[in-house]
């Protein structure tokens, strides 16, 4: 449920980001091309202005050349020639570079033909008049001004640059208005991609409070199915202790009665061969025949000590309970296994709780079943080895925990642990362990192994 809630938030906002890129790819497009349509206009405008001055400074420079001109002939001055003649060349510069600006305009091309005509007709007529002079020679204004067809020629070459100019005001006032609706263009595209990221912003921190709603709701859940997991394992592990120690009660009892059996079925046999054995000794004297009945009695003696030690270990023992410090009788019975610890050269590193309640137990027979525990470990370990003994006070259990850095065991030998005559030892019987379990299983105690091969072995143990 949850992975699908996830799913769909997760589509959901893939889409809303896709949709918010692509609308704000869209503004980001529209309006490049409107800045490229204003800086293009832009370039227009500039070059219209040009173009209008330019036809400003070609009447500027008809007017100095006039000008220039009539000083020369009221004054006879030869540097008004000069700026009549510098007046010309500016005129000529100036009407080709125009030509060269507006080449991809074709009406504008066709009225500077007419007006390059017009100031040629112009500056011929003055060039008639600067040629027919003669020292003392007086002209009157009205006579520079030309006859009616001069005087014309000067107003259509006004009105020729009037009208060029009229028409690149009209065309500046165009571009200036494209400029204006492609910035209003800009300005719009501006507050749509602002609005763009305010509602992506609006629409993520949405998404995020439902994203994060739905996984803290998702976490908890987790949580909670992560506890109702672990109390269940736990259950399972308890479960699971309970069944192995009921199995081990009824491998425990199916012994016992299984020895009680054999001690029964061997001792009677071994009572008439003792008898018998007797008998015959009484009839027969010699040394020979007394070493053989020596041999017969001690191993009979022998069989009889094994059947009596397997019964002491199935049979649940008489107890004599008093209360004590699991703490103290642990040192207690380290007292007794000092000398092993010594010899071997083993750490002793005891971490035992302050807080532990007192127990009722029989003291001796407990320290018996704690001595064989240490007295393995020691002999698993060998010199230099680490002997740790913990005591808790937990989940209303006494429980000692008995860790070495032994040999260890390997699985299929901590499995029969606990089983009478079982053993890894070259010189063992096998009977400490089940002798031990024995007395804690007689306490209503528990007692459990864990091992692992190379590296050491644990022995719990809880009343």
């Amino acid at each position: 449920m949850a992975k699908k809630i996830f799913n769909k938030i997760a589509t959901r906002t893939r889409m809303g980001f896709f949709a918010a890129i692509f609308l704000l790819f869209i503004s980001f497009i529209l309006t490049f091309i409107s800045s490229k349509q204003v800086s293009k206009q832009g370039f227009w405008i500039i070059h219209t202005n040009e173009v209008i001055h330019d036809l400003d400074n070609v009447i500027s420079f008809i007017s100095k050349a006039e000008a220039g001109f009539r000083g020369y002939i009221l004054t006879n001055d030869n540097k008004y020639i000069a700026t009549y003649n510098a007046s010309i060349k500016s005129t000529d510069s100036t009407l080709a570079k125009l030509k060269l600006i507006t080449i991809d305009n074709t009406a504008q091309q066709e009225n500077l033909h007419s007006l390059e005509y017009l100031i040629a007709k112009k500056f011929l007529f003055i060039k008639n008049i600067k040629s027919s002079l003669t020292p003392g020679t007086k002209f009157l204004s009205s006579e520079l001004e030309g006859n009616e067809e001069g005087i014309a020629n000067t107003k259509n070459i006004y009105v020729e640059i009037n009208s060029m100019k009229q028409e690149e005001i009209a065309r500046r006032n165009t571009r200036s208005e494209n400029v204006s609706k492609y910035s209003n263009l800009i300005q719009i595209f501006d507050v749509i991609s602002f609005g763009i990221a305010i509602l992506l912003t609006i629409y993520s921190l949405i998404i995020y409070n439902k994203e994060n709603k739905a996984k803290i709701i998702a976490s908890h859940k987790a949580d909670k199915y992560k506890e109702e997991l672990q109390e269940r394992v736990n259950q399972l592990a308890k479960l699971n202790t309970e069944l192995i120690e009921l199995r081990r009660l009824e491998k425990y009892v199916a012994t016992g009665r299984i020895a009680r059996v054999i001690a029964h079925e061997v001792r009677n046999p071994l009572t008439n061969i003792n008898l018998a054995c007797e008998q015959l000794r009484s009839e027969v004297e010699n040394e020979n025949s007394d070493l053989l009945f020596s041999m017969i009695n001690r191993n009979s003696d022998r069989i009889n000590q094994l059947v009596t030690d397997l019964l002491a270990t199935t049979r649940l023992p008489e107890l004599s309970f008093s209360e004590i410090s699991i703490n103290k009788l642990i040192d207690d019975t380290l007292e007794l296994a000092t000398d092993r610890i010594k010899l071997n050269d083993i750490k002793l590193i005891k971490s035992y709780d302050e807080n532990i309640c007192p127990i009722s137990l029989d003291v001796e027979k407990v320290k018996i079943a704690f001595l064989n525990i240490i007295v393995n470990a020691i002999e698993a370990m060998g010199e230099n080895g680490i002997l740790e003994i913990t005591t808790k006070n937990q989940d209303g259990k006494c429980t000692v925990r008995i860790t070495d850095n032994g040999k260890g065991m390997k699985k299929t030998e901590s499995d029969r642990l606990f089983e009478p005559y079982f053993t890894t030892k070259e010189k063992g019987n096998g009977l400490g362990l089940a002798n031990s379990h024995n007395i804690i299983i007689s306490h209503k105690g528990s007692i459990s192994a864990e091992s692992e091969y190379g590296k050491g072995t644990s022995f719990t143990v809880s009343f």
